[in-house]
């Protein structure tokens, strides 16, 4: 029996996660499923799936939880407490983190303590501190495969390489981008609305994922996570606009070689993946038919029309807690924009604001100063966000 435990399940990446376990059949169980406040949909999953632990972030919702969970199903506590308490369960054998932002931060760092193979789609932690976690995982003897579809693709490239020895045989890698709504349009991005910020032309996913998509944010972010997933440094991984999204990403060797992971834009493959490493089974995904493929595109990002993305490589070669700084930033001014409280471009000018404020920041990293930076930079965007909003 191999028992999974989903956190943020009633999100996309959890809804498709559900899918995997029920497609992989017998052996396979969702032992705990956690949500942050849709308790209406975290009862129906707990009603398919039959899970024997649930918890919400949210407090309110915890007590509608409490009152209305099945029969014989353990409530964990509110808040990060509960989301650790269930990514360190000593029956859970795979622990698959997909909660949005910071806050998978805690439950994490718990799951890698108890020594778990993590499927991590909660790429803001792995910004945060993701080298001083990786560490953390080698001591602890925790395994964390990525999710997310470009570094599951790198990490599938390099299958067969010992890690600590990627350096050593990489030139480059190549991260590739789908571009989002936005990188084909004329004129300024100004009057961008957060609902046309929130179709992507590719995949659906959750709000903040899709907004950094469409900014490129997502892809700043990605190439850190990759930075400390592989011990690479950030001058080795090239951005590619790829709007096809099916060459999900790919690796450059120092003899030349290239190797690339390619499939249909579906994310239950790299979840699958995931969750079955170092197996491979049947997955729900399409195959990929090469005569369907008219053509594979590839563009130079725009990274004066899109500023994010070069903040985000700003961050990662200043080290010390810039990208924990920028990530949280990134956050709360994504936050601001859904919430139709800042422009679009203002989202950028907030990172780079932040950024700007913070002194100091490239000495050496704890989880400590990680978490501590994460909470001033919310603050200092809110501010410099407000400022902004009254200025206009």
């Amino acid at each position: 029996m191999k028992n999974v435990v989903i956190l943020g399940s009633t999100g996309s990446i959890g809804v498709n996660a559900l899918k995997s376990v029920g497609n992989l059949g017998k052996g396979w169980r969702a032992l705990g499923l956690a949500a942050n406040s849709n308790v209406k949909a975290l009862l129906a999953q707990a009603r398919a799936a039959k899970p024997a632990y649930l918890a919400v972030f949210d407090h309110d919702a915890w007590k509608e939880l409490k009152a209305a969970a099945p029969r014989g199903v353990k409530v964990l506590p509110p808040g990060v407490e509960g989301l650790a308490e269930m990514a360190s369960l000593q029956e859970a054998d795979i622990v698959l983190n997909s909660v949005t932002g910071a806050v998978g931060f805690a439950p994490l760092l718990a799951a890698i303590r108890a020594s778990k193979h993590i499927a991590l789609a909660n790429k803001e932690p792995m910004v945060m501190a993701g080298a001083l976690l990786m560490a953390e995982a080698d001591r602890w003897q925790a395994r964390i495969i990525p999710v997310d579809s470009e570094p599951s693709a790198i990490f599938q490239c390099l299958g067969g390489i010992k890690p600590g020895h990627y350096d050593a045989v990489l030139s480059r890698v190549f991260l590739t981008a789908s571009g989002g709504p936005f990188y084909k349009a004329k004129g300024s991005l100004a009057g961008v609305k957060p609902a046309q910020a929130l179709k992507h032309p590719r995949w659906e996913m959750g709000p903040k994922i899709t907004v950094d998509s469409s900014t490129l944010m997502n892809k700043g972010l990605e190439a850190i996570e990759i930075q400390n997933l592989f011990g690479l440094p950030i001058e080795k991984v090239q951005v590619l606009v790829h709007p096809q999204s099916v060459v999900h990403s790919g690796v450059e060797f120092k003899d030349g070689s290239v190797l690339a992971q390619l499939s249909w834009p579906d994310m239950k493959l790299p979840i699958q993946y995931a969750l079955t490493w170092p197996d491979r089974a049947p997955s729900l995904a399409e195959p990929l038919d090469f005569f369907k493929l008219s053509r594979l595109d590839f563009f130079k990002p725009d990274f004066r029309r899109f500023p994010c993305l070069a903040l985000a490589l700003e961050a990662a070669r200043k080290g010390g807690v810039y990208p924990a700084v920028l990530s949280a930033a990134n956050e709360a001014a994504v936050e601001k924009f859904i919430a139709g409280a800042l422009r679009f471009t203002d989202i950028p000018a907030v990172v780079e604001k932040t950024m700007a404020a913070c002194h100091g920041g490239a000495g050496r990293l704890t989880f400590a100063a990680a978490v501590e930076a994460d909470g001033w930079a919310r603050q200092k965007a809110a501010e410099i966000a407000l400022r902004l909003r009254i200025k206009r």
